[in-house]
């Protein structure tokens, strides 16, 4: 699989399991309300998208039919995809590699992850894509879990207290074809303390002088 190209395809239809998940969107809005739908179908038709061609984005021919759906201009589907940082408007590599650089997961050693991925993946820096097309790297703001920094986030799936070593070993099993569970590298539940969760009546009373 080589690194994908900006090629627009010159036509997209929802399949079978998209048209499920739209039926069960739509009946979340009143008929009147329905454009406010567009956030989860463009969600559709990226994941349609990962689906059949191995690179989750949306094409402009798939807002165009968003739009149709929903009863909106086309130009108001391109402002909210363009504008989430969440969608793909061009073509990425089978894995969205994010890397969370703000403050808590910096503190904790994102830079580490960032070499890892770009040392593991073959990557020269945001926003390159792999010549074997399996990774794209993106650095992303805030993931909301810095108690677990510093994170990766991989697709849709988050791994969480990562270092260099471990970062690599992420990015080795992608290559192979597999999909480590996600969660935290040092096998913490949640962001329970390493170890496991304590409370007060586990931590022994200090001896009074």
């Amino acid at each position: 699989m080589s690194a994908p190209q900006h090629q627009e395809p010159v036509s997209f239809a929802f399949d079978e399991e998209s048209e499920a998940q739209i039926v069960k969107i739509l009946k979340r809005y009143p008929e009147t309300k329905k454009a406010s739908g567009v956030i989860p179908l463009l969600y559709v038709v990226q994941k349609q998208m990962g689906r059949q061609t191995g690179s989750a984005w949306v094409p402009r021919v798939a807002m165009d039919q968003v739009a149709l759906r929903l009863g909106m201009a086309p130009i108001r589907v391109y402002e909210v995809a363009s504008f989430y940082f969440m969608f793909n408007t061009k073509p990425i590599g089978r894995h969205h590699l994010q890397v969370c650089g703000t403050t808590p997961c910096w503190l904790r050693g994102s830079d580490e992850v960032l070499r890892a991925c770009k040392d593991a993946g073959r990557l020269k820096g945001y926003g390159d894509t792999s010549e074997d097309g399996l990774f794209t790297l993106t650095e992303v703001e805030c993931l909301g879990a810095c108690v677990n920094a510093p994170i990766l986030q991989v697709d849709d799936d988050y791994y969480e207290d990562l270092d260099y070593d471990s970062a690599v070993k992420l990015i080795e099993a992608l290559k192979r074809g597999e999909r480590p569970e996600p969660g935290s590298a040092k096998g913490r539940l949640c962001s329970a303390p390493e170890g496991g969760p304590e409370t007060l009546l586990d931590i022994p009373l200090a001896e009074e002088k």
